[in-house]
C-alpha cells in the first residue's frame, strides 16, 4: 500500500500554494468590508486542496504510459510502482467528493457547481490529445480559483474576479509554455500536442513573455474597478520584476533553470496575495 509521503508527492501537494493564493485573493475582493469568516476560508482551503489533488491525480493516471517513457517523469509514483492505478483512482475519486461536499458547506451555488469546476480542471489533463494550447486550458483551470472564492464569499456580479481570473490565466499559461518547453522533444516524438511543439521553443518563449506582459496589464487594471490603491499598485510592480526574472531564466538554448522558473510562481500567488489583503484592509 503506498505511504502518506507518496500521496502527498503523487499530487504534489505543495503546488497548491499557485492557486490557493488566489482563491483567498477572490473572497477577499468579495468582501472588502469585512473580511470573510475563518470557517469559510478553512472550507476555501478544503475545496482548493481537494480540487487540485482530484486533478493532478487524474492528471497522472491519464499520462501515467507516457510519463514512464520520458526520463525526465519516469521516476514518478505510478511508472515506479510506488503506488497502484488502484490507489491512485480510489484517491481522486475521495478528493473529488471531499471538494463537492466542501463546496456545498460554503453555499448551494458552489455545491452545484463544482462539478463543472471538476470536468474544467479535469480537460487539462486530456488536451494535449486534441489540441495545441493544452497550457492555455491549465490557465483556464486555475481561472477557477478567483472566480470560486469570490463566489464562496457571497460576492455578485462584477467585474473583478474576472479580470482576476483573466490575470490568472495568462499568468499560468505563460508559465507553464516554460515547463512544458522542457518535453517539446519528447511530445513532438509521441504525437502529444502543446505550444512549445507547435511553435518550437523559441517561439513559445516569446509567448510566454507576452502573456506574462498582459497578466501584468490586467492586474494593474484591477485597481481601475476597485479602489485598491498605491499599495496594491506597487505589490503589481514587484509582481512584474519577479516575472521578469522567471523569464530571464529559460532562452531557447538553455532550459536547465526551467524547473527553478517554474517553483519561483510560489512566490508570486503569495506575494499577490498578501499585497492585495494589505491593499484592502490596511491602505
Amino acid at each position: 500500500m503506498a505511504s502518506v509521503s507518496a500521496y502527498l508527492s503523487f499530487v504534489r501537494v505543495s503546488h497548491t500554494v499557485f492557486a490557493l493564493p488566489f482563491a483567498f485573493t477572490g473572497a477577499l475582493l468579495a468582501s472588502r468590508e469585512a473580511a470573510p469568516s475563518w470557517q469559510k476560508f478553512g472550507w476555501i482551503l478544503v475545496c482548493m486542496v481537494a480540487a487540485r489533488s482530484a486533478a493532478m491525480g487524474f492528471n497522472r493516471i491519464v499520462d501515467a504510459r507516457f510519463d514512464a517513457k520520458n526520463p525526465r517523469t519516469a521516476n514518478r509514483e505510478l511508472p515506479r510502482g510506488a503506488m497502484t492505478a488502484t490507489e491512485a483512482w480510489v484517491f481522486v475519486t475521495a478528493a473529488a467528493a471531499a471538494f463537492v461536499a466542501g463546496a456545498f458547506q460554503i453555499s448551494a451555488l458552489c455545491g452545484w457547481l463544482s462539478p463543472l469546476a471538476l470536468a474544467i480542471v479535469g480537460w487539462y489533463s486530456l488536451a494535449k490529445r486534441f489540441t495545441y494550447y493544452t497550457q492555455a486550458f491549465l490557465g483556464l483551470a486555475m481561472a477557477v480559483a478567483p472566480v470560486g472564492g469570490w463566489l464562496a464569499a457571497g460576492g455578485g456580479l462584477a467585474w473583478a474576479p474576472w479580470l482576476l481570473g483573466l490575470a490568472i490565466a495568462l499568468w499560468v499559461a505563460g508559465f507553464d509554455i516554460i515547463y512544458a518547453c522542457q518535453d517539446e522533444a519528447f511530445d513532438r516524438a509521441h504525437g502529444l500536442k502543446s505550444i512549445p511543439v507547435k511553435f518550437g521553443v523559441a517561439g513559445a518563449l516569446r509567448l510566454s513573455r507576452v502573456l506574462h506582459v498582459a497578466t501584468v496589464l490586467v492586474m494593474a487594471g484591477l485597481a481601475l474597478v476597485v479602489p485598491l490603491g498605491p499599495i496594491y499598485l506597487g505589490g503589481v510592480a514587484v509582481v512584474a520584476l519577479l516575472l521578469a526574472y522567471e523569464q530571464s531564466m529559460v532562452a531557447p538554448d538553455d532550459l536547465s533553470r526551467a524547473a527553478e522558473a517554474f517553483n519561483l510562481n510560489g512566490y508570486v500567488g503569495i506575494l499577490y496575495m498578501m499585497t492585495t489583503a494589505v491593499a484592502l484592509y490596511v491602505g
